[in-house]
């Protein structure tokens, strides 16, 4: 598989991890009492935003890893979903 193949499957789980991520730890300003003048109650209260980039780059990574090894080491691919599950009549 042509490297620029693998590193855009990790940037789009990279890209789908930040969603999942983003929520975690995260206080509003409501409910840090701290509203900022102009700004909606639901905005971070402190975006720390290394937090967020390390732990979605760690997270990709591993899930990352575990799709190489499946598709590209074992060969599973969708193909291989009735292997996985198999219909049963």
């Amino acid at each position: 598989m042509p490297i620029f193949s693998i590193l855009a499957i990790y940037f789009i789980i990279w890209w789908l991890t930040l969603f999942i991520v983003l929520p975690i730890g995260l206080r509003t300003q409501a409910e840090e009492n701290e509203v900022v003048p102009g700004s909606v109650e639901s905005a971070p209260a402190r975006f720390r935003a290394l937090r967020v980039f390390l732990l979605t780059s760690v997270l990709a990574a591993v899930i990352h890893f575990a799709w190489y090894i499946l598709s590209v080491r074992l060969g599973y691919g969708l193909d291989a979903i009735p292997q996985f599950a198999p219909i049963f009549y």
